[in-house]
């Protein structure tokens, strides 16, 4: 079964060596493969073009839509593999979309991936809204998962699903980052922090922002909100190492 992943430009699949730049690894390098469609849709979303295609009408702040044939890739799973052992990193982060919604192939090649490199770390970025497949939970070392506030435009119902909160907050592996654009997006998180008795130690607070300025201003009122919740504060680094670009 092939997978479907993001494109940098038409014909290039979304896989590249960069810093992580959210989250408990920012700052590690990584390998990072993006892979397209997600069953959510945020209206700031800044990887759209991996499932706002030409036809989908779903809400988003920008408008735009994406020509499917030149923005999604369709690879055996055999190429995935072999692109990825090209790289030399030690840490692949699997990201979308929603990458979980690939499960089964993506479990193929992450077990082919750790056959050749049984010290390879594997993260996964999801919206914690699909459960991993029992093929694919034990090849993941680090869930960075990512619930969707009132904010992001989707309903409740759909993206923040008790049961599966639930399970990622007794989850080990499982880290939290919320992200917020407004001091009441706060209330929610402390919210749904007491709802699920999420750990603080794996509870990050992330500004929404596409660009350095945006970041730096929500930053100085979430840093003091994260003080006094006892969250954790992750920035965006890539943002301001390479702006808002693909395959970085």
């Amino acid at each position: 079964m092939p997978l479907a992943l993001a494109t940098t430009t038409p014909g290039e699949p979304e896989i590249f060596a960069s810093l992580q730049g959210e989250g408990p690894s920012m700052g590690r390098p990584s390998l990072f493969m993006r892979l397209s469609r997600c069953n959510l849709a945020c209206q700031w979303c800044d990887t759209a073009y991996t499932w706002r295609f030409t036809g989908d009408n779903r809400p988003h702040r920008d408008g735009l839509a994406f020509e499917r044939q030149a923005n999604q890739l369709v690879l055996d799973e055999d190429d995935v593999v072999a692109r990825l052992l090209a790289f030399a990193q030690d840490r692949l982060v699997v990201t979308g979309g929603e990458p979980l919604l690939q499960a089964p192939a993506l479990a193929r090649v992450l077990a082919a991936l750790k056959a050749a490199r049984p010290e390879l770390h594997v993260e996964i970025e999801t919206n914690g809204t699909v459960a991993p497949s029992p093929a694919i939970d034990p090849l993941i070392d680090q869930f960075n998962v990512s619930p969707k506030l009132a904010h992001s435009g989707n309903p409740a119902d759909l993206a923040l699903i008790p049961e599966r909160l639930a399970a990622w907050a007794a989850e080990p592996r499982a880290f939290f980052k919320f992200v917020v654009a407004s001091q009441d997006d706060c209330a929610e998180v402390a919210a749904l922090q007491a709802q699920y008795a999420i750990p603080g130690a794996r509870l990050f607070v992330m500004p929404e922002g596409t660009d350095s300025e945006t970041l730096r201003r929500r930053e100085k009122w979430l840093s003091a909100l994260a003080l006094e919740h006892g969250w954790r504060m992750t920035d965006r680094l890539h943002i301001h190492l390479y702006g808002d670009t693909r395959g970085t």
